[in-house]
């Protein structure tokens, strides 16, 4: 009989650790569910920042509020940050303004700007707008697309 018992004993015993592991396993499952949920809302938070950004300075493009390099590297830069599941390639999307950006992402621009000579930073200038007179009628064509994309 005493054998029996030790045996139910055992198996109550182990009931209950598999009931606590359960219980533990759902809390954790409830926890990550949270942490994607936050997650989540976070990239689609900072997605819509990034997209009020994109916008802002593809409109001060189109209405020459802006220099059109200056609006190419700082558009590539903010779609490249976009976190989306199926991104699309937004290179072939907007090719005028990647060309634009692989050509001049190289210049320094603010602070490091200033450690140059003025001449050469004149030649860097007429350089870059040189490549903004070349590329200003398909940039233009890609900011159109981009803001009836996006809007």
């Amino acid at each position: 009989m005493q054998i029996a018992t030790w045996g139910w004993l055992l198996m109550v015993l182990g009931a209950v650790v598999i009931i606590a592991l359960a219980v533990y396993a759902g809390m954790l499952l409830a926890r990550l569910q949270q942490q994607n949920k936050r997650r989540r809302q976070a990239i689609d938070k900072r997605n819509a920042n990034l997209l009020e950004s994109i916008v802002t300075i593809a409109k001060a493009m189109q209405q020459e509020q802006c220099p059109l390099s200056e609006g190419c590297l700082r558009i590539v830069v903010l779609l490249d940050h976009m976190v989306e599941q199926n991104k699309p390639l937004y290179s072939e999307r907007y090719p005028a303004m990647h060309a634009m950006y692989e050509r001049i992402k190289h210049m320094p621009t603010h602070e490091a700007r200033k450690q140059y000579p003025k001449a050469e930073i004149r030649r860097m200038d007429n350089e870059r707008e040189g490549y903004e007179k070349e590329l200003a009628d398909d940039i233009q064509q890609d900011v159109s697309k981009l803001l009836e994309q996006f809007r």
